[in-house]
């Protein structure tokens, strides 16, 4: 009878816990929504239980199509854990090893630079963004091999020799996935469904084509706030995101679209060996040693940080026109940061911020 007692005791007190937790949260929030209308959802898990999971503003801000927690959305940079994983599940099954040269996979103007250096995104290498905007014929559709043929064509110069230094590079995460679809004999698209999206149970997860998101209903529309008129409009209707259709089949960098709920079964994942040994998944939250034997904060796909106790807890953010992106894994308390925006307001940093203190404490 005790123990019962204090079982139910400790539960009660749980459950107290978290739904003070979950009112800091919401009032976070909600002075972010009065403040600069944010759009998108919201999802905080503790040890994998969800105790805030709520959307906000619109699908579609012209057709007042109110969000819901289950709407998809356009997760950009926060795709590149999942291409750190298809080659971390590739190099578990001998088809790779991380510290080959990439010159043993893919023909590219560039020596020295190993498959670890792309995912810490010490490569040195250029953007690859740059030389195609400048060459590329934007009434063609380019992929992966285009990219690469424009790089090995027009060879701008690395920015430094590899591991010197980090610099982000979506052009080392373009130069893994086909690395990916090399050794695997398989499309990158039809290896993450089949190898993390369908194993895990992430019924919303895809790389999807532009035409596959429009026949979506529940996708989320990316937003730009545009003073002059003072409303959000759709991201698409602006010329500066041209280049999500003229570069709309690399793979690598960016094009996962998904929900919250589906991120958080990804998150709870890496506290497995679903995926890949344990080995591995500490070795992703590694961060990388430079040359002069300094470390970044980045390890494969993931940003590594400390908390003011010392406590490390990883994390990524996603950046694409109308969308903000944000998963943040605190592992010493496995407690989960969700956030998904489909109206990129500029103090999303901040909103990440406090919530991030809101989940310390």
């Amino acid at each position: 009878m005790h123990k019962k007692i204090f079982l139910l005791s400790i539960f009660i007190i749980f459950k107290v816990a978290i739904h003070a937790q979950g009112q800091v949260i919401g009032s976070i929030i909600d002075s972010f929504v009065k403040k600069e209308q944010f759009s998108g959802v919201v999802l905080v898990a503790d040890k994998g239980s969800v105790v805030f999971n709520k959307a906000y503003g619109y699908r579609n801000f012209a057709e007042t199509i109110p969000l819901k927690h289950t709407d998809i959305f356009e997760l950009a940079s926060v795709s590149k854990q999942f291409t750190a994983m298809a080659i971390m599940i590739l190099q578990e099954r001998g088809k790779l090893d991380i510290d080959d040269s990439v010159n043993q996979y893919l023909t590219i103007a560039y020596t020295g630079i190993t498959i670890r250096h792309l995912l810490n995104h010490t490569s040195g290498l250029p953007d690859y963004q740059a030389i195609m905007d400048t060459y590329w014929d934007k009434n063609k559709v380019a992929g992966n091999s285009d990219i690469l043929a424009y790089l090995n064509l027009y060879k701008p110069p690395k920015l430094f020799s590899p591991g010197e230094q980090y610099n982000y590079s979506n052009t080392g995460y373009v130069l893994l996935a086909s690395i990916a679809e090399k050794v695997s004999g398989t499309d990158f698209i039809e290896f993450c469904r089949k190898e993390i999206f369908q194993k895990l149970g992430m019924k919303d997860t895809d790389i999807r084509s532009l035409e596959e998101k429009a026949r979506i209903k529940n996708f989320a529309l990316g937003h730009i706030y545009v003073p002059e008129r003072n409303q959000f409009i759709r991201a698409d209707s602006f010329p500066s995101s041209n280049y999500t259709i003229w570069l709309g089949n690399r793979k690598g960098p960016g094009r996962i679209s998904s929900t919250a709920e589906d991120l958080l079964k990804w998150d709870q994942a890496l506290y497995t060996q679903k995926l890949v040994k344990l080995a591995s998944l500490e070795a992703a939250f590694t961060p990388a040693e430079l040359n002069n034997g300094t470390l970044s904060n980045y390890g494969f796909g993931w940003e590594i940080k400390t908390d003011s106790l010392g406590n490390k807890y990883v994390l990524h953010n996603g950046d694409n026109p109308g969308y903000k992106t944000q998963i943040v894994r605190f592992l010493h308390n496995k407690k989960t940061l969700i956030v998904l925006c489909n109206n990129a307001i500029t103090g999303f940093p901040k909103l990440i911020a406090k919530l991030e203190d809101a989940l310390n404490n």
